[in-house]
């Protein structure tokens, strides 16, 4: 069986993602394994409300062909997420309205109406132990993880790994970012959740992917790519390399390295596809640095002063674009450290306890946060 499979799927037709879906599927057993009266939760990513054009949520035509093919084989299906904000009938209801998802309905499944919270004891986990999750996943037999494909401000790219952390509910996003700011510490606490709910299939949507200022505010880009795995973490790996960043710029692959969950190359891995076919070198990435470790052995004083010079240097950090700010104030009511204050209508960041956990940027409503990196470092890594 293949590790990670690849096939094109040019749009989002009916008839071109049925049968995409069945060529991405078949190298992986199909779904032999789906048997009548399985409940199956399909994780979708429907992070905020936008419409599925602007490429940031899993779009609806492939939820509907997936549902489908699920329910023929007798399963129960719903789909749901936690988006950003408030967990509710309110709330999720209209992420559900803009992002197309009445369409799940009226292809056969139901859309998670149950807006309760589960306690988790996780004592395998690396960092995240005891965590707060989603309670409709507790109706699951299986999870299918069904992510979108997008540059990331804190983990340079979200995709099957990243998806699951949709399991915790909205309002308490930001007090994790704010327990795990070190993006190493926030990419091994979306790993014990993937490790914790153990999705049975991840799979990719890259038909449109968002390039630039992603997840939220950055640009469509057609790729036309489906993706799947078993693991998150492998089909994550060559989705990387598609987008031109290397292992150690993703942090959520680098967590999962230390478990051992993928090797170190592509190379080493059983892909179905061909690679080459799907590679798009002027993807536009947010350089993040997430690659460098700057602290050395921190046992010197020298080191630990040196390392807190490179990170001020090379660290990026959230930046408004004035002219685009309206002072809605969405950045300085999601941000987990309260450092966001709206002053003559524009937001203004106090950088002193600012934790680089990018909430603002990715949820700002006008892409007027973006991550910015210091012109030195720019220089340096050219």
């Amino acid at each position: 069986m293949s590790d990670v499979v690849l096939t094109s799927c040019v749009d989002y037709s009916t008839s071109e993602v049925e049968s995409a879906l069945e060529r991405v599927l078949e190298p992986l057993g199909g779904l032999d394994w789906v048997k009548p009266g399985m409940r199956i939760v399909i994780k979708a990513n429907l992070v905020t409300f936008l419409k599925p054009e602007r490429a940031a949520t899993t779009h609806p035509s492939l939820l509907c062909a997936l549902v489908r093919m699920l329910t023929q084989r007798g399963a129960d299906v719903v789909v749901g997420d936690s988006p950003g904000g408030l967990y509710n009938a309110a709330f999720v209801g209209k992420v559900y309205q803009a992002t197309g998802m009445e369409q799940v309905e009226q292809a056969g499944g139901r859309l998670n109406r149950d807006f309760g919270h589960s306690p988790a004891e996780y004592p395998e986990g690396k960092v995240c132990r005891k965590f707060t999750y989603t309670s409709y996943l507790d109706q699951a037999d299986a999870i299918i993880n069904f992510c979108k494909l997008k540059t990331h401000g804190m983990m340079a790219m979200t995709c099957g790994a990243k998806n699951m952390f949709g399991a915790i509910p909205g309002a308490m996003k930001p007090e994790y970012h704010f327990r795990y700011p070190d993006p190493r510490d926030f990419a091994r606490m979306i790993v014990d959740l993937d490790e914790y709910f153990k999705p049975r299939l991840t799979i990719v949507d890259g038909v449109t992917c968002m390039e630039g200022n992603g997840p939220t505010g950055g640009t469509p880009r057609h790729v036309g790519l489906l993706a799947a795995s078993e693991s998150p973490h492998k089909v994550d790996l060559v989705c990387a390399k598609l987008l031109g960043l290397e292992r150690a710029e993703v942090p959520t692959l680098e967590a999962a390295l230390e478990r051992g969950l993928i090797p170190q190359t592509i190379e080493e891995l059983d892909i179905h596809g061909n690679v080459q076919d799907f590679v798009v070198p002027d993807f536009q990435r947010i350089e993040t640095g997430n690659g460098h470790l700057f602290e050395g052995d921190g046992k010197k004083l020298s080191s630990r002063l040196r390392g807190a010079f490179m990170a001020k240097v090379f660290s990026q950090k959230p930046k408004v674009i004035r002219r685009d700010c309206v002072g809605c104030g969405v950045c300085r009511d999601i941000c987990p450290a309260k450092t966001i204050r709206i002053e003559k209508g524009k937001a203004v960041i106090e950088r002193k306890n600012c934790i680089r956990c990018f909430c603002c940027q990715e949820f700002c409503p006008k892409s007027a946060m973006v991550v910015h990196r210091t012109w030195v470092a720019r220089i340096l890594e050219k």
